[in-house]
């Protein structure tokens, strides 16, 4: 549907709304705050700014809480001009929606640094990641220290903005925490604060932050420090090809490895095989017994794969828990005798924490090349749906890649749950969602509530599947705060994933959304290929 069906169809709804209440005697104030707030995001979404701006400004003369109500003649002065405003000029930039088949591609998301930031003065980090997204960075939000050691090890970001004064505890205390693992995994930290005392930067510094940045920021220095930063981090990575933490290659080694391989079997006819191996239930050991009982299970599994390998192998971390190895002379069923050789042995191996005594396992992947695929991303794409037919059919085992075999075998479905009381909202979003054919999940399948209480006394939940619901922070009857509540009370965290929309100007509503659970926010009117860009990336994310 092209942008100018959207805006009239806005048009459409905003005249039958006017028409009808002027057949009614009176109209209730929170009605009236209803129809302006959803007008002003869902005509900021499809590009009419006139309307946007004229909603925003008419909501201040009205109340979601008052009992009022309005007649014709009192009302009308504020919305009957909405009628002239929509032959005004799009805003400049505007994206419109997604042109069916084009909408989320498989290839959609581009590589982007990750930043994190640490900080709970919610104006001022609304402030920066604007800033930092209009300049193609990705940025996750912790208000907490809590929350901020949680994301710090569950997403491994490229850089740390931490603030020196958190609510439940001290930057500072957290620094010490993460700046050996930070160290290890080439994470600069940057001290963000309003605290000018020399003595506390100069601690700071010898604790091993990078760098100092005093608030109130300049948002251009800023921008060109961040960017200065990752330009040395790039030239650090560049500079070495052993993963510090295991012993075991890099991904710029693994490229290398690939290339050379493919490289070699093209003018020589040479096979090799590759496997990825991840860990099975990784997350549930850092969660159980520490992030630094995690990190001996990964040296200890790299170990054993480094001594049970060949000389001309080569063992990579592929990123997180997910490693690679190349096997040069060796057809796929031989390097599935190797996998599961070692796969014996690490099941064997007995990790001890906190009195505990527990064990792990790990699944496979293994493809070979072929004269027909010469390509790294092909090869890498069937090494990884053949990992991932092992990991749904029980795990701690290795599936050679075969089209056959793979063909029909992607059951992981990707639930997304719109709550939005703005119809128009809900057609937009999962009219684009559903163009989207993303790689190793089985389908997506899109639901769509009017309200809260709708959504909550629906079946929508099965358990064990994958859930990415976009919540409507402001809504009747049962506000889009209460019904993060209830899903942060009453189901698995680990199966669902918040987003909240959110046209609210005060920021403590999208504290309280953090701090209540939210995974992020984005706020009304918002770009729909941004919002469509978010639901990818928390996807591919949440399910590998």
């Amino acid at each position: 549907m092209t942008t100018r069906k959207y805006k009239e169809l806005v048009q459409e709804r905003t005249r039958e709304t006017l028409q009808k209440w002027s057949e009614q005697p009176e109209v209730k104030e929170k009605d009236i705050y209803r129809f302006l707030h959803n007008l002003k995001g869902t005509s900021g979404t499809v590009g009419l700014e006139a309307v946007e701006i004229f909603s925003g400004n008419a909501l201040l003369y009205f109340s979601e809480d008052q009992q009022r109500s309005w007649t014709e003649a009192e009302w009308g002065d504020y919305l009957y001009p909405l009628l002239g405003l929509f032959d005004e000029p799009a805003r400049k930039g505007a994206f419109p929606p997604a042109a069916p088949g084009s909408a989320l591609s498989p290839g959609m998301i581009e590589q982007q640094y990750e930043i994190l930031i640490i900080d709970d003065d919610v104006e001022l980090v609304a402030y920066l990641r604007e800033a930092l997204e209009r300049s193609a960075y990705y940025v996750s939000i912790a208000l907490s220290a809590s929350r901020g050691l949680k994301l710090f090890y569950e997403n491994k970001p490229d850089l740390i903005l931490l603030d020196i004064m958190l609510p439940d505890r001290s930057g500072i205390d957290v620094l010490h925490q993460i700046i050996g693992k930070a160290k290890k995994e080439r994470i600069p930290i940057l001290i963000i604060s309003g605290e000018h005392s020399r003595e506390v930067q100069k601690h700071a510094y010898s604790l091993g932050v990078m760098d100092y940045i005093l608030k109130p920021v300049d948002i251009d220095l800023f921008l060109a420090l961040i960017k200065n930063r990752f330009e040395l981090k790039q030239e650090w990575q560049d500079s070495i090809i052993v993963d510090e933490l295991t012993g075991a290659f890099n991904r710029k080694y693994f490229n290398q490895t690939m290339k050379q391989l493919i490289s070699d079997y093209r003018r020589t006819g040479r096979i090799f095989s590759l496997a990825l191996l991840d860990l099975d239930y990784f997350k549930h050991v850092n969660d159980t017994y520490g992030h630094l009982t995690g990190d001996e299970v990964l040296q200890s599994f790299s170990e054993l794969v480094r001594q049970s390998i060949r000389t001309e192998d080569t063992f990579c971390r592929y990123g997180g828990e997910e490693f690679a190895l190349f096997m040069p002379n060796t057809p796929a069923g031989q390097a599935l005798l190797v996998m599961e050789r070692i796969q014996d042995s690490f099941a064997a191996r007995e990790f001890r924490a906190r009195r505990d005594s527990f064990l792990v396992t790990f699944s496979c992947g293994v493809t070979e090349i072929s004269g027909e695929e010469q390509d790294a991303d092909l090869l890498v794409g069937e090494a990884d749906q053949a990992l991932y037919y092992s990991k749904s059919n029980g795990r701690n085992q290795t599936t050679v890649y075969s089209g056959e075999t793979m063909q029909g075998q992607r059951d992981t479905q990707l639930n997304v749950i719109i709550v939005d009381d703005d119809p128009l909202i809900r057609r937009i979003i999962t009219g684009n969602l559903s163009f989207w054919e993303p790689e190793n999940i089985a389908g997506i399948q899109v639901n769509s509530y009017a309200d809260g209480a709708q959504f909550l006394k629906s079946d929508w939940y099965i358990p064990e599947e994958k859930y990415i619901i976009l919540l409507d922070g402001v809504m009747p009857d049962l506000d889009g705060l209460e019904v993060l509540e209830k899903l942060r009370a009453g189901y698995p965290e680990a199966d669902i994933l918040v987003v909240m929309l959110t046209g609210r100007n005060d920021q403590r509503d999208i504290i309280h959304a953090l701090q209540m659970g939210a995974d992020d926010y984005v706020i009304k009117p918002f770009h729909l290929p941004e919002l469509l860009s978010r639901i990818e990336r928390l996807a591919h994310r949440f399910l590998f």
